[in-house]
């Protein structure tokens, strides 16, 4: 239901924008989430959004660099992610809850229901 594209091999500095879409109606009113999981390592909390779109939340390991966003018309969730560096390297994948508050951001990988599959972000030096 939820799916994950616009990942790629890119090198350290660049620019990718993945983008999340979802086939369920309801879409434009989950809060969403971005994680991702290096090889070897735990799935990590990268950016969050509530289903108004007002309230966001970031890792610091990110925060100043991605940018997540989304257009309800579309259906779509994006994760701009600028200034890549190495370590950004992992399988991203997006998340998505239904049935919290309208401002609600939820960063605990417990806290959603539904997972797209990944995709790979690989940045080179």
């Amino acid at each position: 239901q939820l799916q994950a594209s616009g990942g790629g091999l890119v090198q350290a500095g660049g620019s990718l924008r993945l983008s999340c879409a979802a086939s369920v109606r309801s879409f434009d009113s989950a809060a969403v989430g971005w994680f991702r999981q290096a090889p070897g390592e735990e799935r990590e909390f990268v950016s969050a959004i509530s289903w108004s779109g007002r309230r966001t939340s970031y890792a610091d390991s990110v925060k100043g660099r991605f940018t997540i966003s989304r257009d309800t018309e579309k259906n779509l969730v994006y994760l701009q992610m600028d200034s890549l560096k190495i370590e950004d390297t992992a399988v991203y994948y997006c998340a998505a809850q239904l049935g919290v508050a309208f401002t609600k951001v939820i960063a605990d990988i417990g806290g959603y229901d539904y997972w797209g599959q990944g995709t790979q972000v690989t940045v080179s030096s």
